[in-house]
């Protein structure tokens, strides 16, 4: 009796090899992605400061000072209604400023509001344009 080996299938090993290299793949894959990802967010947090810095330069050369939290309400609310900042929160982010020691300087933040950006941490920017932590305003 003649015994054929004609092969019409994969056999075990081949399946296995597919699948770790698969594995491999995606685990390469992944980490990447979601970096990416926490990077295409953290855009939003780039732009919303760059406007509040924009919005406080147009206020400050309209009023002599920046925006202040006084009887005619607070900064935020100033620069969100009268120089068309966006509200907060913005994408993934919380924004917020302080204006002081004088009421010639400001420094405008971000702060990360969901889970998957706490990791990113917070952005920063002066009244001279001074942008922190520098690497991550880099990529």
């Amino acid at each position: 009796m003649k015994h054929d080996r004609c092969s019409k299938g994969i056999t075990l090993v081949e399946l296995l090899v597919v699948i770790l290299i698969i594995g491999i793949l995606a685990g390469i894959a992944v980490p990447v992605y979601t970096q990416y990802m926490v990077r295409a967010r953290r855009s939003d947090a780039k732009t919303v400061l760059e406007q509040v810095r924009a919005a406080q330069e147009m206020w400050r050369a309209e009023r002599g000072t920046y925006a202040i939290d006084d009887g005619n309400g607070t900064a935020v609310a100033k620069l969100v209604n009268t120089m068309g900042v966006p509200p907060s929160p913005v994408g993934d982010y919380n924004w917020n400023f302080s204006v002081g020691p004088t009421t010639t300087t400001f420094t405008a933040r971000t702060v990360p509001n969901t889970a998957r950006q706490l990791g990113d941490g917070n952005l920063t920017i002066d009244q001279n344009g001074t942008k922190l932590p520098a690497d991550k305003w880099a990529k």
